[in-house]
């Protein structure tokens, strides 16, 4: 075995994590937008350079469906949704809507200051959803892309869980850059297998 990662999906309620995450282990989408009741945990096993990683893939929402994290008050203690032990976060936004955005602003402002003095820093890939309406969408790819990169120091990528567009990538990427810091000394990371029960293949 070569060891398990705990990953968070998070994101405002409608952003198409849960969408997300099931094109990832079963490759099937939704039609209809179902709201997430209460956070969920899949563990599909990964399979990286001959080696098998468990994964924890935890989805639901932070503040609540319906709600913005707009001040401390509304924010749930972090220690119940595992946010200091976490070894990476995917941060979902819609393209379409500059609100989801400023959700995942400020999310990632709460995973900064939750983190454990000392403890090492958890690779965060901000994630545009919905590709798929690239013409409704609110603001340029390459400004929203530099800013995350330079500004927040996070990775960026846009996906269509609609269309499995770049969804096995995001994964992928994440899953490299959390191995990589948790192991300096290792090469950088492929990911070669597949799910179960899903087979996936590298885009």
């Amino acid at each position: 075995m070569g060891g398990s990662l705990r990953v968070a999906v998070l994101g405002a309620p409608g952003v198409g994590k849960t969408a997300i995450i099931r094109q990832f282990l079963f490759g099937d989408y939704p039609e209809r937008h179902r709201p997430t009741d209460g956070p969920r945990l899949y563990r599909p096993a990964v399979l990286l350079d001959g080696a098998v990683y468990d994964l924890s893939i935890r989805d639901g929402d932070v503040a609540g469906p319906g709600s913005s994290p707009g001040g401390p008050e509304e924010w749930p203690d972090p220690k119940d949704w595992s946010l200091q032990d976490t070894d990476a976060f995917v941060l979902v936004y819609d393209i379409c809507s500059p609100d989801s955005f400023d959700y995942v602003k400020a999310l990632r402002q709460r995973i900064a200051e939750t983190r454990p003095a000392g403890a090492p820093e958890a690779p965060i890939l901000v994630v545009g959803n919905k590709r798929d309406r690239q013409r409704l969408r609110f603001g340029p790819r390459r400004a929203l892309a530099a800013l995350v990169r330079r500004g927040w120091r996070c990775g960026y990528l846009e996906c269509s869980a609609k269309y499995n567009w770049h969804v096995l990538r995001l994964f992928r990427e994440l899953l490299r850059c959390a191995l990589v810091r948790a192991r300096p000394a290792h090469p950088a990371l492929r990911l070669q297998g597949a799910l179960h029960p899903a087979r996936c293949s590298l885009m």
